[in-house]
């Protein structure tokens, strides 16, 4: 369904105005630009360290926390929590940079978690994060 259209000298008009097109391609990029921004501020935010040089090292533990409360500082099993708190001074001595993030299973009971999280900050760990994935959209 073409459509033949002439001018008033008998000749087609050849011309194609773009400007409409640029309009909406500028709308599109604003908004993509602005949901782009929008999914980025719903991540999990994080206290992510400075490093003055690429050599540097970052020192973080995984703490995971098991359904029965079994818990596990790096993969090995923690045997008495409260020594935790030691373990933890003793590791901000050697490295005061030290963080740690905490992998709990969501059928875990929400007192061993925050007991775990208690001895990291009797320990003196401020820098304590919590692990999650994402939930699967249908």
């Amino acid at each position: 369904m073409a459509a033949h259209v002439e001018s008033g000298d008998g000749e087609p008009i050849a011309a194609i105005n773009v400007t409409p097109l640029v309009d909406i391609m500028l709308v599109l990029l604003v908004v993509f630009m602005v949901t782009a921004r929008l999914i980025a501020q719903s991540a999990v935010p994080l206290d992510l360290p400075h490093a003055a040089s690429a050599n540097a090292e970052q020192s973080i533990w995984t703490i995971a926390i098991a359904k029965n409360g079994e818990t596990r500082l790096n993969g090995d099993v923690v045997r008495d929590r409260h020594a935790l708190a030691d373990r933890t001074r003793a590791e901000l001595r050697k490295n005061p940079e030290l963080r740690a993030v905490i992998a709990a299973s969501k059928h875990t009971e929400h007192g061993e978690v925050v007991s775990v999280l208690d001895e990291l900050r009797n320990g003196g760990l401020t820098r304590v994060a919590f692990g999650t994935s994402p939930e699967e959209t249908p």
